[in-house]
């Protein structure tokens, strides 16, 4: 039960110090101290910051929360579907927006270990959701595009809209305005635009 508690204060002090100073920025034994170990312990749980790193990305970003949401996809509309899925996208980012904002000023200066944590962080993300349109075009809810591309054209018109107003504009935006912008997302996602737009 300790070497439990142990590990979540580990990842929990991580995530805190990650999110204010960086992944450059904050240091194993800062951690530790955040944490109230020893830094031999941190490495004795996680063998190295990078691993530390990954496994803040499985436990506190989207990834974990779109695996426990796909069960409850099941017995909905797809465009029901996607809208859940894209609001939930969108109040992670919000909620680890400190994270968010941090990593994407730091993302060129990572070490090549970290960017490929990241870049697997995204790609098993991606395809998590992909798995789930796999399982739509079958019951013909989905056209032929490949399940990856439509996975990341998803994720991006979200995580685009958050970018802009939340970082780059700094702006706090209200749950309505979000949950209608969502819906027009799935709107042009799921019909296209041409005939309703233009």
């Amino acid at each position: 039960m300790e070497k439990s508690g142990t590990k979540e204060r580990l990842l929990e002090s991580t995530l805190k110090l990650i999110s204010g100073k960086g992944y450059l920025g904050a240091t194993t034994r800062e951690i530790a101290r955040e944490a109230g170990v020893t830094e031999l312990t941190l490495f004795r749980h996680f063998g190295s910051k990078e691993r530390l790193f990954e496994e803040v990305l499985n436990r506190y970003t989207f990834l974990p929360r779109l695996r426990q949401l796909l069960p409850e996809l099941e017995g909905l509309a797809s465009e029901e579907a996607l809208r859940t899925v894209g609001i939930r996208f969108f109040e992670t980012l919000k909620e680890r927006k400190s994270l968010v904002r941090i990593m994407l000023s730091e993302m060129n200066i990572y070490p090549e270990k970290i960017r490929m944590v990241h870049e697997k962080f995204i790609d098993d993300l991606i395809q998590t959701l992909a798995d789930y349109f796999g399982t739509l075009q079958p019951r013909g809810k989905l056209g032929r595009s490949s399940h990856k591309t439509v996975a990341r054209a998803f994720l991006g018109m979200v995580f685009s809209y958050f970018q802009a107003e939340e970082i780059v504009k700094e702006r706090d935006v209200t749950k309505r305005e979000m949950e209608n912008i969502i819906g027009e997302f799935v709107d042009i996602f799921v019909h296209g635009t041409m005939k309703r737009y233009f």
